[in-house]
């Protein structure tokens, strides 16, 4: 195996990647920016918002990525019908996920805001962060149709090899979203200042924008991607990959749903230190979240890479490929880390907030900063378990140690100790080298490699048709 060529292809599958979600992630910097330019209390009210939604994100990401396993070996296998087969899965997948996010999400709102409130503070109001926390919400809601739609569209255009595409109609999707937040929050040449939901509704117009932009380039360059072509014809699925389909999903959905889960129950526990924890932590995602697209870049190209090679039946290029990609990318996040503590104890000064919570941003930020390049090996090893539909494996790897590790050892450290914030939230960070020996260990083993797509081969006996 050439290691240049696989980091060259990997690179050109991820870098659209990384600009796409960079860009986005470097938009919700400065909404986060503008939004905080209206106080505490708004800045806060949106972070505890996109607490909410990441569950929905990640679960409807889980709920497409079983799907997507298979879209990605389809491809290496050159199996058109297996691709359209799969991304028709992601369409009835998405319309369950979406219907069943908003009706949660309105019915709880109440209940889900007020976790993350629970923390006294003499200088935030609760009251206030609440009130801007729904009206960012229900604006918020009318976006996540395009959101699943642009899903659909932009990973199976990714996992066959296409990542220009969705790039390109991210980079439309946030100029208008930079446009219409300077017009809408603050109320610029003449639009009304809408604050808080001037910042939503610029969200949802910029989400419409980008799925209308890649729908429509995708259809103009159909010949391309044989698949478009005749793809809504039908939303029927042969029966025997639907049910494999579905038992690959299923692990990954609950996987994915409860890691998001964990991560804003995490969130929740950090919260009952105090408002100025929440916001402290929140101006630090922001930041490190601009940064660590390169390594969820990377893992999302892992996993494809290793597909298609596991497609193709060529396991020991894939076994490869995985371990040079995975340590590429721990020395990528040996470089993210010295940026971060650069940063930060700049990037907190933007942020018309108090001098407490810049002071705790800046420390949860060199914190984060220092497990960049765990989290990175964690991210490749993730993606390539994931490849070769190890479903199980990577349900317990990542959801279940979360949940019977993770959250009881940050539970227990915020409600039975005294210890500082900053310490527990360090060590929760340093739980997660253990999952790096035990991800090592399951890879080098290669209980992960499996052709699923063998038995659908277009010219075989099971031949994959609508």
């Amino acid at each position: 195996m050439d290691r240049r060529n696989v980091l060259k292809r990997a690179l050109l599958l991820a870098i659209p990647i990384m600009i796409q979600n960079g860009i986005t992630n470097a938009v919700g910097l400065v909404d986060h920016i503008m939004v905080g330019s209206l106080g505490t209390e708004a800045m806060t009210a949106v972070s505890i918002v996109g607490q909410l939604l990441f569950v929905f994100t990640l679960a409807l990401f889980g709920g497409m990525s079983g799907p997507g396993i298979y879209t990605a070996q389809f491809y290496g296998q050159g199996n058109t019908e297996g691709v359209r087969a799969s991304t028709r899965m992601k369409a009835i997948i998405a319309i369950v996920c979406t219907a069943a996010g908003i009706a949660i999400l309105l019915l709880g709102e109440n209940r889900l805001i007020h976790l993350y409130l629970h923390g006294e503070s003499a200088e935030i109001d609760a009251a206030l962060t609440l009130s801007h926390a729904k009206d960012y919400l229900h604006i918020m809601l009318l976006g996540l149709p395009a959101l699943a739609v642009t899903q659909i569209y932009s990973s199976s255009l990714r996992e066959t090899g296409d990542s220009v595409k969705p790039m390109a109609a991210g980079i439309v999707s946030v100029t208008a979203d930079i446009l219409f937040n300077w017009l809408l929050i603050y109320g610029s040449l003449g639009f009304p200042r809408l604050g808080v939901r001037g910042a939503a509704i610029a969200t949802v117009i910029a989400r419409y924008l980008e799925m209308g932009v890649l729908v429509i380039w995708a259809y103009a360059r159909r010949k391309r991607h044989p698949f478009i072509e005749g793809l809504w014809r039908t939303l029927k699925i042969p029966a025997e990959i639907s049910r494999k389909i579905i038992t690959k999903t299923i692990p990954i959905f609950i996987n994915e749903f409860l890691w998001a889960a964990g991560i804003a129950v995490l969130t929740q526990c950090y919260s009952t230190r105090g408002l100025e924890v929440v916001a402290g932590i929140n101006i630090s995602n922001v930041l490190c979240n601009l940064l660590n697209v390169v390594f969820v870049a990377l893992g999302y190209s892992v996993g494809i890479l290793v597909g298609q090679s596991l497609g193709a039946e060529e396991y020991d290029r894939a076994k490869k490929e995985s371990f040079t990609l995975t340590w590429f990318t721990a020395l990528l996040c040996v470089g993210l880390t010295a940026i971060l503590i650069a940063l930060s104890g700049v990037f907190p000064q933007l942020y018309d907030t108090t001098d407490a919570v810049r002071q705790l941003a800046t420390e949860f930020i060199i914190i984060t900063a220092l497990f960049f390049p765990v989290q990175g090996i964690l991210n490749s090893l993730y993606f390539t378990l994931r490849s070769g539909g190890k479903t199980l494996v990577t349900f317990a790897f990542d959801s279940v140690f979360s949940w019977v590790v993770t959250v009881p050892l940050a539970v227990i450290l915020c409600m039975l100790t005294d210890l500082p914030i900053l310490a527990v939230y360090a060590i929760v960070q340093a739980v997660d080298v253990i999952k790096i020996i035990i991800g090592a260990i399951m890879i080098r083993k290669g209980i992960w490699i499996t052709n699923l797509t063998q038995e659908f081969a277009e010219n075989g006996s099971k031949e994959v048709s609508d």
